[in-house]
């Protein structure tokens, strides 16, 4: 009998409340096993992060390591190993437990040439801890090799999918019932995907990141960042009407470092970011909410009676209104109000008129664009403020969506399903000339959001397995990144697992280097 095993059977500790249960001290046996339990499954002294435990898998000659960072959400991990194939395994493993369906995302790289070309780092998830459990392996090689491995049985033979990819920086490691798919990319770049059927593991697994230094009496080092577990929406979720908890994420530009801010069990959606820096405006059941950087202090924000937001708000481009969208006789309806709240915010369109979903503010606060369903399908519309006098900017058979004004206000960029798939889109801000500006891939792009400086587009993407008028909750997008021209491809600037609410309004930091979005995960 393995640990693992006893484990199960005795129920000895509970993982997910970290708390021992019934210990069994019958016989000397007994008593062996219980206190090797005891050990096993203690915190470990070392910060872990998300993980519940780190430790040395197999007969390793060094001691591995963990060091974990609580503001950046860095781990480098030192480990030692002679290899992670046949029928048992060496290596560092930092770990938690998790039962069903998941995904395993991270940035990886090795640190310094390294001794072996095939060093091993990435993602694995084990029935046991014992060195020849059942387990699947996406590794990254020190040699630029990824491959999915696999053992199917308890000291079983290790096999092999290899990828077509090369020194990939992304690793992702997925499971569906029996079904495990390996991605890995290029920063920047899509997941190539390698898939492995019909591999039974256990529905309680252990899940982590590792490191196999592929020589017993070598240390290696290699660093993982922005790691996240999620667990994705059961399939009979039913849409708009269940929700799964969110993170309010951070994303710096130029080192792509993603940083949780909070996570609520609540469908949190849409940040906005105020323009003094100093906090972000976001919805959630109805109401809008305030986070406040230098405290965390999150405050519900006064809209007097209109208490029915969505989650089409913006703040104006000089950060001293709100215009947000509720919904009124059971449409969406737009109102606008001081960006620190009001108990009477002003009316700007009529419910009778059909549903008005916000997006732009002018650069004068004049006028809002949205938009609107009127005669029976949806189109772009801008408004008075004052008046409410509309003005209806395009024309199409499909949908128009996700208008917003650039800076100067000279253009509306907005998206656009009129070719076939939903593109990125600009316009004069009358409306005229319009062009079209992404249309080198099969990506399906929404809310084009321009950087405060004027220089950039950060948009959310959706998979060919979106319809093209559609932006659902819990799905694999995409957060990219292209000049506001169009001159260059986009680039692929953030992989969520999100959809709905992560970005529908603007969400750029004032000074164009951070955007704040949503993402998405069961209970772990």
């Amino acid at each position: 009998m393995n640990l693992h095993s006893y484990y199960r059977k005795s129920k000895l500790y509970d993982i997910r409340d970290r708390q021992y249960l019934y210990i069994p001290f019958l016989n000397p046996k007994n008593m062996i096993y219980s206190l090797l339990l005891i050990l096993l499954f203690q915190p470990s002294a070392e910060n872990t992060g998300i993980f519940e435990n780190t430790l040395d898998i197999g007969e390793v000659r060094h001691e591995g390591s963990v060091l974990y960072d609580d503001e950046s959400g860095e781990y480098v991990l030192s480990g030692s190993g002679a290899n992670m194939w046949g029928t048992e395994d060496e290596f560092r493993y930092v770990w938690r437990s998790i039962q069903g369906d998941f995904i395993l995302r991270a940035e990886v790289e090795f640190i310094g040439e390294g001794t072996d070309p095939h060093r091993k780092i990435g993602w694995t998830v084990r029935n046991s801890l014992d060195p020849g459990s059942p387990m699947v392996n996406a590794a990254l090689h020190g040699d630029g090799l990824a491959s999915l491995q696999y053992r199917r049985e308890q000291g079983g033979v290790t096999q092999e999918n290899a990828s077509s990819d090369s020194m990939p920086d992304i690793i992702q490691l997925m499971r569906v019932g029996d079904t495990f798919i390996m991605g890995t990319a290029k920063k920047g770049e899509p997941l190539k995907m390698v898939e492995l059927t019909d591999l039974t593991l256990r529905n309680e697994v252990f899940a982590g990141i590792y490191i196999c230094a592929h020589n017993a009496d070598v240390v290696e080092k290699a660093r993982f960042r922005n790691v996240r577990i999620v667990k994705p929406a059961p399939e009979d979720l039913v849409a708009y009407r269940q929700f799964l908890p969110s993170r309010m994420e951070v994303l710096d530009i130029a080192s792509g470092t993603r940083k949780i801010l909070f996570e609520s069990a609540h469908s949190v959606q849409a940040p906005n970011w105020t323009s003094d820096g100093e906090k972000l405006i976001y919805n959630s059941n109805g109401y809008l909410y305030t986070y406040s950087f230098s405290d965390g202090e999150i405050a519900r924000l006064n809209t007097g009676s209109v208490i029915s937001n969505n989650n089409d708000h913006v703040i104006s481009l000089d950060g001293k209104m709100l215009g947000i969208s509720s919904s009124v006789d059971n449409a969406s309806t737009i109102f606008m109000l001081p960006v620190d709240g009001s108990d009477e915010p002003k009316r700007v369109t009529l419910p009778d008129a059909g549903h008005s979903y916000l997006h732009g503010i002018s650069p004068d606060n004049s006028t809002v664009i949205f938009t609107g369903n009127r005669n029976g399908k949806y189109d772009l519309f801008a408004a008075d403020v004052e008046t409410g006098k509309e003005t209806q900017l395009t024309d199409t058979d499909g949908l128009d969506d996700g208008s917003e004004y650039s800076p100067d206000g000279k253009y509306i960029y907005f998206n656009s399903n009129r070719t076939g798939r939903m593109h990125l889109w600009r316009m004069k801000a009358d409306g005229s000339d319009k062009e079209q500006l992404t249309f080198h891939d099969d990506y399906n792009d929404w809310f084009p959001h321009i950087s405060p400086d004027g220089k950039w587009i950060a948009f959310l993407s959706f998979g060919t397995d979106v319809d093209s008028g559609d932006h659902p909750f819990y799905k694999h997008v995409t957060l990219r990144l292209m000049p506001v021209d169009g001159s260059e491809e986009p680039r692929i600037i953030a992989y969520v697992y999100g959809g709905q609410g992560t970005i529908n309004t603007p969400s750029w930091s004032p000074d164009s280097k951070k955007i704040a979005f949503v993402s998405n995960t069961a209970p772990l």
